[in-house]
């Protein structure tokens, strides 16, 4: 009797700092995986049909939290999926062990200069950035680095992004992957 290695198809979720590039990444990813792609963001937004910052305006980062874990358990049910979470997602409730239980994550590291030149263009999508200067951008990001680094440390895989293009960054994940047997050949 011949037998096969089965490969267990699990949801891949994408954790990083804000500007890591998280959802370009993951859009690449599904395409190229035949995946559903999901920004969990873009997901409360649609549901709750208000932007992110309009629910942090209504009713505080807390009750925003609330939501988003909500949304993320529902999300991590399904099947076959590319999740794109918020940054601070793991940091809350015990996100991150459930992320970890119902999915294979991912922490896209992103050095903190790259962060701090592509947050610095678009501040205003950004409901934790709108109060900043340019000038204290890199000194708020390196603490909130600081403070959710346990978080993101605890992913399943840790991936370094410096100076690459999303493109490349997919594809070689990719081939990670399926070198730690994550997924098919």
């Amino acid at each position: 009797m011949h037998l096969c290695k089965k490969y267990i198809v699990m949801n891949i979720s994408l954790i990083g700092y804000m500007g890591s590039g998280k959802t370009t990444v993951g859009k690449i990813l599904a395409k190229q995986l035949g995946r559903t792609f999901i920004d969990l963001d873009h997901f409360i937004e649609n549901a709750h049909g208000r932007t992110i910052p309009e629910i942090f305006r209504e009713k505080g980062e807390i009750g925003f939290r609330k939501i988003e874990r909500e949304m993320l358990e529902n999300l991590l049910q399904k099947e076959n999926i590319i999740l794109s979470l918020g940054g601070g997602t793991p940091a809350y409730y015990n996100n991150m062990h459930l992320i970890n239980q119902l999915s294979h994550s991912v922490y896209l590291q992103t050095p903190l200069n790259e962060l701090t030149e592509r947050l610095c263009k678009n501040k205003e999508q950004r409901p934790l950035l709108l109060h900043l200067e340019d000038d204290e951008l890199a000194e708020y990001i390196a603490k909130h680095l600081f403070e959710r680094r346990a978080f993101y440390e605890q992913a399943h895989t840790h991936f370094k992004t410096q100076q690459m293009d999303p493109q490349d960054v997919a594809l070689l994940l990719i081939e990670h992957l399926r070198y730690q047997k994550i997924l098919p050949k």
